[in-house]
């Protein structure tokens, strides 16, 4: 699945959170999780150089050159002068990413490494995200990005972005189920210990970032009915399973994941069905059943909505 090339973009020592969003990519596209996998660079502006702060060291092995005939580039953070606005962009970082956009790479921000990518010129005309404490300061410094603080992340053409922390991780996820499918993205997932898909629309920030685990915990009906997507489920049902009202439980499965009860059940049918896509033989028409969503036509209506090609499409690209 090609190359991908992780940027270090800070001259000076790195803060933790910059180690923190390298990492996530480092740990999701340096390891062989399977084979074939991507095979990983990690570049920047002084490569050999040690960049340290609180005993940690980034020490890309590559310059800028490294970033050439990459497929997929990643940029994990962003200077703290260029976030402060006291110091403008590498000319050289922001000629490099302007000619990989111009020759279509995948370009990917995570976390405030958007604001990389809007010095560059890249986010201008186009959606896009970041933290969602730094959001309104990249609306007021680069007034033709569309900048929207309430997604985990977005795709705009070759260019994404997505917010803070744990969101990068989902997004490096996007890119893996883009590339592989969504049944390596769900192995992956499982040997990292997240949920399998969070999908870019989901609430940046919600009360509860996972469901309660006390009696009345919502977790238990969501798992039931992942277990019963074959079924003509229905938001009575899944609030019953819960032990609660349908309004509470509407509610509560809101702030735990920042849907509603029918967007998530749909979600989870389309996730079953790219499983199945990708896996097994079945015709479109069992794939639809297997999954709750009844017809092939109800499967390749929603199926195309949401993941952009017909089924049949995206089986041929993961069997081919």
């Amino acid at each position: 699945m090609g190359t991908v090339a992780i940027l270090v973009t800070d001259d000076d020592a790195p803060a933790l959170w910059d180690v923190y969003e390298a990492g996530l990519a480092c740990v999701v596209f340096g390891i062989d999780h399977f084979d074939p996998w991507y095979t990983m660079r990690l570049c920047g502006l002084n490569p050999a150089a040690p960049r340290a702060r609180h005993g940690w060291v980034l020490s890309p092995e590559h310059g800028l050159e490294g970033l050439h005939g990459a497929d997929t580039i990643i940029v994990p953070s962003v200077p703290q002068a260029v976030l402060d606005g006291t110091e403008p962009l590498s000319p050289l970082l922001v000629k490099e990413l302007q000619d990989a956009a111009d020759n279509g790479t995948r370009i990917a921000a995570l976390c405030n490494g958007a604001f990389v990518l809007a010095e560059a010129g890249l986010l201008d005309g186009r959606r896009a995200t970041a933290h969602w404490s730094y959001t309104d300061r990249l609306a007021r410094r680069y007034p033709r990005v569309e900048v929207d603080d309430s997604v985990l992340y977005i795709e705009d053409g070759t260019i994404l972005t997505s917010a803070g922390a744990a969101a990068g991780l989902d997004l490096c996820l996007h890119l893996v189920r883009q590339d592989f499918g969504a049944h390596v993205a769900n192995q992956l997932a499982r040997k990292l210990c997240v949920p399998a898909h969070r999908t870019g629309g989901q609430a940046q920030f919600v009360t509860r970032h996972v469901p309660d685990t006390d009696d009345d915990s919502i977790a238990p009906a969501l798992e039931w009915a992942v277990r019963h997507l074959d079924r003509p489920l229905t938001v009575a049902e899944m609030a019953s399973r819960a032990g609660m009202s349908q309004r509470t439980f509407f509610r509560r499965l809101r702030e735990a994941t920042g849907s509603t009860p029918l967007r998530w059940l749909l979600a989870q049918r389309i996730a079953h069905a790219q499983a199945l896509l990708e896996t097994t033989s079945l015709s479109v028409e069992q794939v639809a059943e297997r999954c709750g969503l009844g017809t092939g036509t109800n499967l390749r209506r929603h199926f195309t909505a949401h993941v952009g090609v017909t089924p049949t499409d995206h089986r041929r690209a993961y069997t081919a």
